[in-house]
């Protein structure tokens, strides 16, 4: 068969299952989640072994740092993704969940009610992790769910989507509702965009190249791209803690979206606090660079580039800009984010306030880590990525956020005059 009929025939059969999962109890999906969190902590010697082969892979093909970093699994990743399965089972169910009632003037009761999207496609890159977090959220949330990740990952998330078969079929679901689709083929991609007949909702989360591949999509998107997260650092910033924040917004998992690119630092504090944080990041094997005003604060900071206020690193590499006031800051913000998790760290009432009001991201925080900006650290179990879009859902993206709702009116006879 070629491309086309192969991925066509795999969301057929998504989009065939999709209506059954709708109707799963809870008592089912709750069991598939058990049983998956069970097979995933049996296999552990198994996934570690289908992912070696990935990274052997990626390390021969000239590939490093954070990629392979993204694309690791070890014991400690293999629990977390258990973990949250069981996190995601023990959620409320939202589907049938009543968001709202009221009654008309008539007697109309009418009740705002949740349900299943329908068909999610999730294509992502270098995580396999996200195979299991997406195909735990989506499931439960009532939705079929098409899995495509990239070449690099096949092996890996090979061996975790027959695992979630599996537990389906232990747990008498359809198997076909979360369909992993193994050609590594960029044409596929191009399918599944014109198949809006198939699927409801594509979730992307990658790249420049993902977002290019994905331009003209026919069905809608939830896109989780780019993530050019800042901290300020404000004139009435407690220093200690700003330290202790950047430190961990830059390198407590660099390779990750959610992770601090660039600093900006108010004038008034910047030759106190710059030089005790770049002793200590450039300690962790961060380079800086900055701005002419940083650079004469810190001299060995290399010198900032116009693209590097618009580069996400994913890497030990920060953007430092000297600012002369938080209206300066929120603007550059604003020019130069992507909307994901900006942070502002300061004492001044008014000026987190101003922060909170100003500053449009899906997050944003007031003296803490922009590493936040995750589903299991909202309590979301996991997630299915962190929306930067305005429509529909914002962040970290939970069970509600995979449900949209419909309304059921009930009557007593009534007619419209």
């Amino acid at each position: 068969m070629s491309v086309e009929a192969d991925t066509v025939a795999a969301l057929a059969r998504a989009r065939a299952a999709a209506p059954g999962m709708a109707l799963a109890t809870t008592a089912q999906k709750n069991d598939f989640l058990r049983r998956l969190a069970s097979s995933i902590r049996d296999s552990r010697a198994e996934i570690i072994r289908a992912n070696a082969t990935d990274l052997e892979r990626a390390r021969k093909s000239g590939r490093g740092g954070a990629f392979v970093e993204r694309l690791t699994l070890d014991d400690q990743r293999i629990e977390a993704m258990a973990a949250g399965v069981l996190q995601v089972e023990a959620l409320d169910d939202p589907v049938g969940a009543a968001i709202e009632k009221w009654t008309r003037p008539n007697g109309l009761k009418i009740e705002k009610r949740r349900v299943p999207i329908g068909v999610i496609a999730m294509i992502y890159e270098s995580r396999p992790n996200v195979t299991v977090d997406a195909a735990a959220l989506t499931l439960k949330a009532g939705n079929a769910v098409v899995l495509r990740g990239g070449s690099e990952a096949l092996g890996s998330n090979g061996f975790l989507s027959g695992l979630i078969a599996q537990a389906l079929r232990d747990a008498g679901l359809n198997p076909d509702a979360a369909t992993f689709i193994r050609d590594p083929d960029r044409e596929v991609i191009q399918i599944m965009k014109r198949s809006r007949e198939l699927i409801d909702l594509i979730i992307p989360r990658g790249g420049k190249s993902l977002k290019e591949a994905l331009e003209g999509s026919a069905v809608a998107l939830l896109p989780h791209f780019d993530g050019i997260c800042h901290t300020y650092v404000d004139s009435a910033a407690d220093l200690k803690m700003a330290e202790e924040i950047c430190l961990n917004a830059k390198c407590s998992r660099p390779s990750v979206c959610n992770s601090m690119e660039t600093l900006l630092v108010h004038r008034a504090v910047a030759e106190k606090f710059l030089p005790a944080l770049a002793a200590r990041m450039t300690a962790a094997g961060v380079e800086i660079r900055g701005d002419e005003r940083t650079r004469k604060i810190v001299p060995a900071a290399r010198a900032a580039t116009d693209e590097d206020w618009d580069t996400e690193y994913l890497e030990l590499i920060l953007a430092v800009k000297v600012v002369d006031s938080l209206d300066e800051a929120i603007a550059f913000i604003a020019r130069h984010g992507s909307h994901l998790a900006d942070a502002i760290v300061t004492g001044d009432a008014e000026a987190a306030a101003r922060f909170e009001r100003e500053v449009d991201s899906a997050t944003v925080y007031v003296n803490a880590s922009t590493r936040f900006t995750d589903g299991f650290e909202f309590g979301f179990g996991a997630e299915t990525g962190i929306s930067t879009n305005r429509l529909h859902a914002r962040g970290p993206m939970g069970l509600n956020e995979l449900t949209t709702y419909k309304y059921v009116v009930g009557g007593t006879g009534q007619v419209r005059a």
